[in-house]
């Protein structure tokens, strides 16, 4: 049985970047889900109008909610269920969060 310190560790494996999926408040009160490897970044292209269709009608806000994932394709997956949610459930995401 092979205990942690016999198991052969690969310190060249890359590391993956984290990735985010999170949520964006608009003007009219709608939340845009999205995921990026940089929310605050990302954000900033929504409020300058370069980052989505979807705020042509009523400009980004706040950035509201974020979660960190694994990877790219995680985030994907938890952007796809998030998607599916009620807005009241959403909204409870929202509330659960605290920004640093």
């Amino acid at each position: 049985m092979n205990t942690l310190s016999e198991i052969p560790v690969d310190t060249d494996a890359p590391v993956s970047k984290p990735w985010f999926v999170y949520l964006v408040r608009a003007a009219n009160g709608s939340l845009y889900c999205g995921i990026s490897d940089d929310p605050v970044r990302r954000f900033a292209k929504h409020q300058s109008g370069k980052g989505a269709r979807f705020f042509l009608s009523s400009p980004a806000m706040a950035l509201v909610y974020t979660e960190v994932c694994r990877d790219k394709s995680e985030a994907l997956r938890q952007e796809r269920l998030i998607k599916k949610l009620k807005k009241s459930a959403k909204e409870c995401l929202v509330g659960t969060y605290q920004s640093d």
